[in-house]
């Protein structure tokens, strides 16, 4: 059984960081796309960074773009998104997924993910 958990949510005031880590268990993806998703309250859920496991091709919404950045450690089945500079709008619950089609585009739409974490909240404060 594949299981995605997350961890390393919390509370951070505008400007500072935080790291979030996405355990993979149950299965190793041998070029998975491992994608980072957000979901704030009454929006819809969104893409924020994706990496193909094995190519480390990564790729990364405009929004957060050279503010995040999505990392894996293959050794412990782990990937990270390093968040610095944060702002309150990028407050929401952040989940991690796994799509195992083999593939070099990192893939934006939550459907093509079939295995979700649970997610994690991460709140920026002003």
């Amino acid at each position: 059984q594949v299981q995605l958990v997350e961890s390393g949510g919390g509370l951070v005031q505008a400007g500072g960081s935080l790291r979030l880590s996405c355990a993979v268990s149950g299965r190793t993806f041998s070029n998975a796309a491992m994608g980072w998703f957000r979901q704030a309250p009454g929006k819809e859920r969104e893409f924020v960074a994706g990496i193909r496991w094995s190519l480390g091709i990564t790729y990364y919404a405009n929004s957060v773009k050279g503010r995040f950045t999505i990392s894996r450690d293959n050794a412990k089945n782990t990937v990270f998104l390093q968040m610095n500079s944060l702002k309150p709008e990028d407050t929401a619950v952040y989940s991690c997924a796994a799509d195992s089609t083999i593939g070099v585009v990192v893939p934006t739409k939550g459907g093509a993910y079939e295995y979700w974490g649970q997610g994690t909240q991460v709140t920026g404060s002003s």
